[in-house]
């Protein structure tokens, strides 16, 4: 049987599109399964610094505070410092009502961004470990407990903890970021386990000081802090047992802008740090990076050509047409769930569609910032009215 060009392009779109989705998550974890990378855990008491990052934080900070002192850990084994990007509210100002509770303000004028709000912060940092964490993250009292044994092992540069995303309101775009982070978590779980991490949550991600440089202001830098880890032969690894939880975004709107975010800033750390795509130079490594990172936020691109494919082929098979109506109906139901959600209305059926549709679109938008040169060394936390 001879394929025609369209065929061809189908299916490998199909190929790709289930490689990215389902194959490697299935590779990783046989990977993971059959070539285990042990890690070795142990009891140890480090000092530590819990690292704030925060811009405009005045309803949310105060809480935070009292949840990190709450932690489950020797007083004077651990600092707090928040890191305050020329907040211009009452962030500051509630952060030194702490003072006498050891909380330390490191302010960074000009609004400089995040990454370099927390390399300023690490330079101030006492700590054998760096805990990074958000204004609106809550830990849980055993956070120490859980996430530092993983530290004995000389290998480990980076524990990174699992984030739950609560969504009391359960809407659309907060569901299909609870299902997505779900996914995420089983193919991190195996990552770690086969060789490293190639992220790590924000919200909960603690480095080894003496292996932590600091990141260019443009960077993700709880993405790209796994690379420059790696660098140094060190590994990043989940502990999954160490919980954090953080409010979903609500918002179509909201979750797009943070979307496009991070994977502008992403794309521009896969650029600047290319070279460790090479397998030949960071083994499984590189594959990890190209199948989890660069194939999946190709997949708009992919999607669009199967798209044209099958309507080159429906004119001539059924097959191809019914494809053509499965493909463009599903669309329709996602841009549904959008405006359904707009509407403050909640479907769960179009959750799935709609998150899917909305993640791949900030994919399309990133890259063509990425393309002009946009930079986003700031950044804007959303906070929704609750």
């Amino acid at each position: 049987m001879i394929f025609s060009i369209e065929q061809i392009v189908f299916w490998a779109c199909i190929a790709l599109m289930g490689y990215a989705y389902v194959g490697y998550p299935v590779l990783v974890f046989l990977f993971s399964r059959a070539f285990p990378k042990p890690i070795k855990t142990g009891e140890i008491e480090p000092t530590v610094t819990v690292l704030i990052t925060a811009y405009n934080e005045e309803n949310a900070i105060r809480e935070k505070l009292e949840n990190t002192l709450a932690i489950e850990y020797p007083r004077d084994k651990f600092q707090i410092i928040v890191a305050s990007d020329g907040s211009t509210d009452g962030t500051d100002d509630i952060v030194r009502e702490f003072a006498d509770r050891g909380v330390e303000l490191v302010r960074k004028e000009g609004r400089v961004g995040k990454t370099a709000t927390q390399n300023a912060a690490v330079e101030r940092a006492t700590g054998e470990i760096i805990l990074f964490s958000d204004a609106t993250t809550a830990y849980q009292p055993n956070v120490f407990r859980t996430l530092l044994p993983y530290f004995a092992d000389e290998t480990v540069g980076c524990v990174a903890g699992r984030l739950i995303y609560v969504d009391d309101e359960s809407t659309n775009v907060g569901k299909g970021a609870q299902s997505y982070w779900g996914y995420e978590t089983f193919i991190k779980i195996a990552e770690s386990r086969t060789c490293s991490l190639i992220g790590a949550s924000g919200c909960l991600y603690a480095v080894r000081r003496t292996a932590y440089e600091p990141l260019y202001p443009e960077a993700c830098s709880d993405f790209l802090i796994c690379t420059s880890l790696y660098r140094k032969g060190l590994r990043s690894v989940f502990a999954p047992e160490a919980v954090c939880t953080e409010e979903t975004n609500r918002d179509a709107n909201h979750e797009l802008n943070m979307r496009v975010r991070v994977i502008s800033q992403t794309f521009t750390d896969l650029w600047r740090n290319r070279d460790m795509m090479n397998p030949f130079k960071s083994g499984f490594f590189a594959i990890e990076l190209i199948s989890h990172k660069l194939l999946r936020y190709a997949v708009p691109f992919i999607l669009f050509a199967a798209f044209i494919a099958s309507i080159a082929l429906a004119a001539k098979s059924p097959f191809y047409l019914l494809l053509v109506a499965l493909q463009t109906g599903f669309y329709l139901t996602a841009v549904a769930g959008w405006i359904v959600e707009s509407t403050g209305r909640r479907s769960g059926i179009l959750a799935m569609p709609l998150y899917f549709v909305l993640a791949n679109l900030a994919s399309v938008v990133a890259f063509y910032k990425f393309l002009r040169g946009e930079k986003y060394a700031r950044w804007e936390p959303i906070r929704e009215s609750r």
